[in-house]
């Protein structure tokens, strides 16, 4: 049950955005074993000043061009399937046209009694795990 922020520069164009997306839910999808309805992104779009990041930490990339992939979901995937997604994320990028050095991604890992979609409670409580 991911949710994915996407944080870019206002310039990136929102088809640009979506597709960077439409690439990240499908390899969670086949990766991370996520369900497809799980579907849910916020774009966050800054200005060049309000986006200050290195441009060779762990290697180069172009500040003014990188994006930053933030992925909350319900923990317990192994080391190796998210190592699986942030490759397969980077060559689908690569595959739209979109530079692989220029995007950051990070998980943000809880339980199910952390998300609540509705007045009847957590997905814990709802789906009763």
């Amino acid at each position: 049950m991911p949710f994915n922020k996407i944080h870019v520069p206002s310039s990136l164009p929102a088809e640009t955005c979506k597709a960077i997306n439409d690439q990240l839910h499908d390899s969670l999808v086949e990766t991370c074993g996520v369900n497809p309805d799980d579907y849910f992104c916020l774009i966050c779009r800054y200005d060049a000043d309000d986006m200050i990041l290195h441009p060779t930490f762990l290697g180069p990339r172009d500040p003014d061009a990188t994006i930053i992939i933030e992925i909350a979901l319900i923990g317990g995937r192994s080391d190796t399937r998210k190592e699986a997604l942030y490759k397969d994320v980077r060559e689908r990028l690569n595959h739209i046209g979109f530079e692989p050095r220029n995007s950051i991604m990070f998980l943000i890992e809880n339980a199910s009694v952390d998300w609540s979609f509705g007045p009847e409670g957590s997905v814990k409580k709802v789906l009763d795990l």
